[in-house]
């Protein structure tokens, strides 16, 4: 972001004021409209009663209700205006904060999803009688000029009975504040961890890990209930007070009133009408020490949602590109994840043509996955770039490149909905593209056995569908559309001897259709279809080139055993042993 004002927030609340200048006018309007009924009251004791008209009390009722009958139709409007502000800012906000959200948890951030709420908590804000609250405190000197013009005696204890109970909702901001913000930030904390345990409820129940989750969760949930409860004592006295001073006035107003009515100096009708009005005045002030918490929570959501979108988004992208051939070239790449002391990836560098398979190995923590990432531009490198058919990958306009492309990461991830739509990435897709990527990855007869084939319902992530299904379908997923690259972290990982024959398959028919497919993997049967092997350690290059050149050279150095004595995985966990 070049300024706080290019914020989306920013803009979108910007816009949302201007929009509810309305609800502002009508509220005043309402709030002129609010003084017939103690004007009428005045007027019934000082000259109904005292003349004994039935037609001027005619008059005066109908007036009254005419004034109370506007009052309700603008109280509707002004409602309805929120409600459509709130729902505008809805529709705005939430596309740009669930793609900001994805973008953060690319970077492996824990403020996500967390954004729709605060967005919600926005929305209800501006949607609901707090907002009207506001509105109509910001008239309250208007009741008081009234009151003043009635008696300044009388306009000195309603003005004086203000400033206390705007004391008091200062007091209560004050004191309140800090508490419910640092339990609201307990409890989406907690909230995040019943999330991930959830996720993982085979784990935690296999390894009987629900008690010490339940500890762990209660422990952080009587620390939001301590500071819920505390804020909440805190706010309960000085509501009382505020009740309390309130009732005081308001006796206050009548017995100064009485006293002026003795002395002749204002009418009976004044004195109910000072107290009305006053009664009125305050009950903005007492409202908003009561749904003080609403505009803390307001305050709070939005300054997070602010920071927020002031993170750096997914590129966008410059102009649409023709379809490429995706000759991939990695240039010098550096790579240091956020919140990560040392890079995972040092100046690596090596090409992959169309028609190609690229076999990328090395031990744990060589940062196999952490290039996968920025092969398909979920991450930007810190240094170096990576290029598909000479143009920087991470420039290129996303929904544009990911028509191209087909990854399958390490850890599976599926989509609540059929196996058709997670093939079809979650979009409109023809039945018959659809079941050729099936039948290309080899899925196509183990779909049709499931209970509604193609429509089966797999629940949230994939849950009715074994590990191996999983990854078979996330493959399927990969090769939908025919993409020109292809990147597989651990393609057959869970996989039978069935899944890797289905697979094999699969990365004969890429290389046929000329796509460039990288594959992470240690097995033999993946090494088999590879053109070019890739070995990382520790980050950097250690090996590159065709295969026979890769395995033959790490064979050379195995001086106890003929080169061809070792298959491919033996060579590799045989190097792997002698360098550690």
């Amino acid at each position: 972001m070049d300024s706080p004002r290019d914020n989306p927030v920013h803009r979108s609340l910007a816009i949302a004021r201007g929009v509810l200048l309305p609800i502002g006018l009508f509220s005043l309007v309402i709030n002129l409209l609010v003084l017939g009924v103690p004007l009428y009251m005045m007027q019934v004791y000082d000259r109904v009663l005292t003349s004994g008209s039935l037609a001027t009390l005619g008059w005066l009722t109908l007036l009254a209700l005419s004034m109370l009958l506007v009052m309700a139709l603008l109280d509707v409007c002004r409602s309805a205006i929120a409600i459509k502000v709130s729902g505008w800012l809805g529709g705005d906000l939430a596309p740009q904060a669930l793609a900001q959200a994805i973008a953060t948890a690319l970077r492996r951030q824990d403020y996500t999803t967390e954004a729709l709420r605060d967005l919600a908590t926005l929305r209800a804000f501006l949607g609901g009688a707090s907002l009207f609250v506001l509105f109509d405190a910001f008239w309250a000197p208007l009741y008081l000029i009234v009151i003043f013009l009635l008696h300044p005696w009388l306009g000195l204890i309603a003005l004086i009975g203000s400033l206390i109970l705007l004391t008091l909702a200062w007091l209560n901001e004050r004191l309140t504040r800090a508490p419910l913000r640092a339990a609201n930030d307990l409890w989406t904390k907690g909230l995040r961890q019943v999330e991930v345990a959830a996720r993982n409820a085979e784990a935690v129940v296999g390894m009987g890990m629900t008690e010490g989750i339940t500890a762990r969760w209660l422990a952080g949930n009587g620390q939001v209930l301590a500071l819920q409860q505390a804020a909440s004592r805190r706010s309960t006295m000085l509501v009382a007070a505020t009740k309390a001073i309130r009732l005081t006035l308001q006796i206050a107003m009548l017995g100064a009133g009485a006293l002026l009515v003795l002395d002749q100096r204002i009418s009976p009708g004044s004195m109910i009408a000072a107290s009305i009005i006053m009664s009125r005045a305050l009950a903005p002030v007492e409202q908003a020490i009561g749904t003080w918490r609403q505009i803390v929570d307001y305050s709070g959501a939005r300054d997070r949602l602010l920071r927020f979108f002031a993170l750096p988004a997914l590129p966008r992208g410059g102009l649409a590109l023709p379809a490429p051939e995706c000759h991939l070239a990695v240039e010098s790449v550096t790579y240091l994840p956020p919140g990560v002391a040392e890079p995972v990836l040092r100046r690596v560098s090596f090409e992959a043509r169309p028609g190609e398979v690229l076999a990328v190995l090395g031990p744990s923590a060589a940062g196999k996955s952490s290039l996968a990432r920025l092969v398909v531009a979920t991450a930007k490198p810190t240094a170096g770039v990576v290029r598909l058919d000479g143009a920087d990958v991470y420039g290129w306009p996303r929904a544009d490149l990911g028509r191209h492309v087909g990854y399958l990461p390490q850890e599976v991830s599926l989509f609540a909905g059929s196996v058709r739509d997670n093939i079809a990435r979650l979009g409109e897709a023809a039945d018959e593209d659809v079941v050729t990527a099936a039948r290309l990855a080899g899925v196509h007869e183990m779909i049709l056995r499931l209970p509604e084939g193609y429509r089966t319902e797999i629940g949230d992530g994939g849950a009715r569908l074994s590990a191996g299904q999983r990854q078979r379908l996330a493959l399927a997923r990969a090769v939908f559309g025919s993409p020109r690259l292809v990147v597989l972290d651990e393609p057959n990982a869970n996989l039978d001897s069935d899944g890797e024959l289905a697979l094999a398959r699969a990365l004969l028919a890429l290389k046929q259709a000329g796509a460039t497919t990288i594959v992470i993997s240690h097995r033999q049967s993946i090494l088999m279809q590879a053109d070019k092997i890739l070995l990382l350690r520790a980050g950097m290059v250690e090996r590159f080139g065709s295969r026979t050149e890769v395995l033959q050279d790490l064979a050379s150095r195995r001086r106890d055993l003929p080169a061809a004595a070792a298959p491919p995985d033996s060579a590799i966990l045989t190097e792997r042993k002698a360098a550690q």
